[in-house]
This record gives structure tokens, sequence and C-alpha cells, in this order.
């Protein structure tokens, strides 16, 4: 058994728990909006982290939950968030699609799909400029492929050759459409890097150590100097699109064959140990269930810090 794979593996069963108590909370009333659950992407956000550094940037999408707490913000904070409390990552301001903490280099979750490859791309050439050494994450839906800012990003990544790793978390749909549908090659992140000139690798998005082990190579390329690498991670959400799609358009078949890949479920074969396995597990839901009650238990957002952190210096006075 290897000890850092369970511990992969317990880090994977928080966030799926907790998670689970946002869709929850969601029903009780207790989250406002909608939200964008990544039951089934675990192992993208969870292998990613391991294999980079503390100070390397991660950007995400609205389904960001799993990049927030694989980079270090707690189920509290999170959960917190979403019912608009002021223990909240971003103190009741962001919101279930905008989780930030920059302390942990998680630069945030945007909603504008594409949005933020370009500004990973900004964050990347910082980092060359600066000789720092750090890497620039850039997470994205197979959907975002076909936005204009997917194509921007690589190619200024690709003319400057900044230490950047776009993963495409390839979940076969773009909110209700099948990529396969309105997209001209088969694999719509790794077939159009080569028209950059950038690396390419298609791998197994459930599979938290084949993860941990391609961002790996591709950040230590990008560290020597090599540039930036596309990886496309096939991976399937458990859940709709939101919480108001049920998801009727899939395939119960495929449904099926995914959720026989979960990649909880290939990560506890690989452990072997089922005791420690299980252990693991009763570990991650006291620490889902002692996030759920401080959450519920958190006061409101102040209103009076709604204008707080919304510009450099902390305020708006400069506008006036």
């Amino acid at each position: 058994m290897s000890a850092e794979l369970l511990d992969l593996y317990e880090r994977m069963a928080v966030i799926r728990g907790t998670e689970k108590a946002a869709h929850d909370l969601f029903m009780a009333g207790l989250v406002k909006g909608t939200t964008h659950l990544a039951a089934g992407h675990e192992a993208v956000a969870v292998g990613a982290s391991a294999a980079l550094r503390p100070d390397d940037y991660v950007f995400a999408t609205y389904r960001g939950h799993h990049h927030a707490i694989a980079r270090g913000a707690t189920p509290e904070e999170c959960l917190a968030e979403l019912m608009s409390r002021d223990t909240g990552v971003c103190r009741g301001k962001g919101g279930s699609m905008h989780l930030t903490k920059a302390s942990a280099s998680m630069l945030g979750s945007y909603a504008i799909v594409g949005a933020h490859l370009p500004m990973a791309a900004g964050a990347a050439w910082s980092a060359k400029l600066r000789g720092t050494g750090q890497v620039a994450v850039a997470f994205f839906g197979d959907g975002a492929t076909n936005i204009g800012a997917f194509h921007e990003a690589l190619n200024l990544a690709a003319v400057w050759r900044l230490p950047a790793v776009f993963v495409c978390e390839n979940n076969l749909y773009m909110e209700y459409t099948p990529i396969g549908t309105v997209t001209a090659v088969p694999n719509p992140a790794a077939d159009r890097a080569p028209a950059y000139g950038l690396p390419a690798e298609v791998i197994d998005g459930n599979d938290v150590l084949v993860v941990r082990d391609a961002v790996a190579r591709a950040a230590q390329r990008a560290r020597g100097g090599g540039g930036p690498t596309v990886i496309e991670a096939r991976t399937y959400r458990h859940y709709g699109h939101s919480r108001t799609d049920p998801a009727r358009y899939r395939p119960e078949g495929e449904v099926a064959e995914w959720l026989a890949r979960d990649p909880l479920l290939v990560a506890r074969k690989a452990v072997g140990d089922g005791a420690a396995v299980d252990a693991a597990d009763r570990r991650a839901q006291a620490t889902v269930r002692r996030a759920v009650e401080a959450a519920r238990a958190a006061p409101p957002a102040d209103p009076a810090q709604a204008l707080t952190d919304v510009w450099a210096d902390g305020g708006a006075a400069w506008r006036t």
C-alpha cells in the first residue's frame, strides 16, 4: 500500500463529501443561486495539486470546488462561502462560482467560460519575467476549447514559451450538448495543441496517479524553459451541468460505465488495503461533518464589507 496514494484518496473523499454537503445544503435552502458540482472530477484536482509547488498559480472554472479544496481552502471555508457566511473563503462575496484563496495561490474560479485562460497566461508571463520558477495552471472544460480565449491563450503562451499548463477536464458534455457533436476533432483540447506547436497528452482523468504524473512532467518542462503543455483529462461528472439539470440527455449505459470508473473506486482498488481506506473514509466524513456544523453556525456576511477587497487598496475611494 502506498501511503501517498492513501493520502490522495482521503483528499478526494473529503472533496466528494463536501460536494455532497453542498448539494444537501442547497436542497435545504441554505445555498442561494445554483451550484455546479464536480463529483467525478476529484482525481484531476487532487492529482494535479500533488504535482505542483505551493506557490504555483491555479485558475479554475465555475465548477471549481474541488480545485479550491485541493489547493488548500478548507471545506468549512467553501461551504460557508456557498451559504454567504462571513467565514467564507471570500467572506460571502464570491459564492459557488468564484472561490478564491490567493494565499494558497488559488487565483479564482471564473464563471465566464474561457475567460481565465488569458489570465493564466498573464500569471505565467509574470513568473517568467520575475524568474521565480512558478508555473501557472489553467483548468477548463471541454466546452471552453471552442471559445476564442482558449486559442488566444495557447497561441500567446506558445509564442512567449510561458511556464503554463493547460488542463482540459473533458467530461464529454459542454453544458447539455455532447462535445463531439459540435467539435471537428475527437480530442477538443489535445488535437488543437499541435496547431500552436505545443505538446499534448490525453490521459485518464479518473486515475489520480496518472494525473499527478502527467502534470508533474508538464510542470517540469515549463520550469525548465520548455514552454506550455496541453493535457486533456478524460473524466465524467456524476451530476447534471448544474443543480437544475437532471441530465436525462445522457444514455444510461454511458452513465453506468463511467460510474464504474469512479476515481474514488479506482484509487480504492489501487490502495488494496480495505481497512485503511475505510479509516480514511471515516476521517473524511468527520472532517466534512465538522465543516458543515461550523459553516451553519457562522455569522452571515457583513454588508459593511461589500466594498472591501474590490480594488487593490481595499476600497473604491479613488473613483471619487
